[in-house]
């Protein structure tokens, strides 16, 4: 099979981007021929105020390449992972005008919320969730902190709802989860053509071994993450007498009010990580005990990361919300604890640290979950077949 697989890097780089990159190393291992069309937002730089505000609803330069490529390459399918900003939705067009079947990755929720991760000033948001315009996301200027690129955001979205766009245009959308397929329908998706595929766990890390020695949390500094939870957690947790290492693999925005607090409170069992290699990932993964995964609202649309901690065998302690429910079962492959409360995840990481026996039990459920699941076997075999059944409905 023949794939033009489109993708837009953001400044910053993401999960978003990983997942793209393991999908067409995942496909070609298969065999498949994988033709890629790729933009950078780095190239915004480039651009002038008005002119990168009417790309983001429609790119020419795009719609012309993508068809140059699609002439060229003659591709059974067009896979687009991330369109924003430069490439736009052009992107579609360009597809539709060559007759080929169009597959979307959903893996953010710029369509639901302009400023993709359900959370304003720190908190839960879903005010934009449903409606056909985003004003509130505009009216509180959410993408970027202004109002001009928010309402740009804001019309892709609901623009391309009104002229068919996301009805017409896309064959196959792929939501990661169960949690999200249900919220991307109800946005307004067509039920019959939004279907899961989770992502992979690239390359199998093995099985850890011994019982680990800390607790673990690997992710962006931010609020959404629940970032300040961890050291307010941790707090508690030494005023317990519960001497509980935790390491942090992660950097952002609270990075320095994190170092405050754990200097004005003294809290000598937290730690922070350097930058390492996905390999040296791996071992930290491994050295621990159990992963934190505390985020506090709907922006996590997979968590690749607990997936690779379950691939070492290492139960996670997550916010039981949203995704983070769907994937962490209570006491089967970790824990749960309620989402935002220090005081709770504080007890259930207390209890974990206390019982070795139990979490080597949920790390090999995890493990046997992985394996059943998210492998990279498994996923591509779920790509592709979805492939398939595009092609056969094209030919009928």
């Amino acid at each position: 099979m023949k794939i033009l697989v489109c993708h837009n890097f953001y400044q910053q780089p993401g999960g978003e981007d990983q997942v793209y990159r393991d999908e067409i190393d995942a496909l070609r291992e298969s065999g498949h021929e994988v033709v890629l069309y790729t933009r950078h937002n780095d190239d915004v730089r480039k651009t002038s105020f008005l002119f990168l505000l009417f790309r983001i609803l429609w790119n020419w330069t795009t719609f012309r390449e993508v068809r140059g490529l699609i002439r060229r390459y003659r591709p059974d399918i067009v896979h687009v992972h991330n369109y924003f900003l430069l490439i736009s939705p052009s992107v579609f067009f360009a597809s539709g005008v060559e007759k080929v079947p169009v597959v979307w990755n959903l893996d953010n929720q710029r369509l639901m919320c302009p400023s993709a991760n359900f959370t304003r000033s720190g908190k839960l948001c879903t005010d934009c969730l449903g409606r056909c315009f985003a004003w509130p996301g505009v009216w509180h200027a959410c993408y970027r902190g202004s109002r001009i690129f928010t309402l740009g955001v804001a019309l892709i979205s609901s623009l391309h709802f009104l002229i068919g766009t996301w009805s017409r245009r896309v064959n196959l959308y792929l939501a990661s989860t169960e949690f999200y397929r249900k919220l991307f329908i109800r946005q307004g998706l067509p039920v019959d053509k939004v279907h899961v595929k989770p992502h992979m766990v690239f390359s199998d890390p093995g099985l850890a071994s011994g019982d680990g020695e800390y607790a673990l949390f690997i992710g962006r500094l931010d609020p959404e993450k629940g970032a300040m939870l961890l050291v307010e957690a941790w707090r508690k947790l030494q005023e317990k007498g519960c001497g509980c290492p935790l390491k942090i693999r992660g950097d952002g925005q609270l990075r320095s009010a994190m170092e405050s607090y754990i200097g004005r409170y003294n809290l000598c069992h937290v730690s922070f990580e350097g930058r390492k290699t996905r390999e040296e990932l791996f071992d930290l993964v491994k050295g621990a005990r159990f992963l934190i995964w505390p985020s506090l609202g709907y922006y996590e649309t997979f968590g690749l990361v607990a997936f690779e901690a379950f691939a070492c065998g290492r139960p996670v302690i997550a916010s039981d919300i949203g995704v983070l429910s769907e994937h962490v079962e209570n006491g089967v492959t970790g824990l749960t604890f309620d989402p935002g409360n220090p005081s709770d995840l504080a007890d259930k990481v207390a209890w974990a640290w206390a019982h070795i026996r139990e979490m080597g039990y949920m790390g090999l459920n995890a493990r046997k979950l992985y394996e059943e699941r998210y492998n990279r076997k498994a996923i591509v075999t779920r790509l592709t077949g979805l492939y398939s059944d595009i092609l056969k409905k094209k030919h009928a």
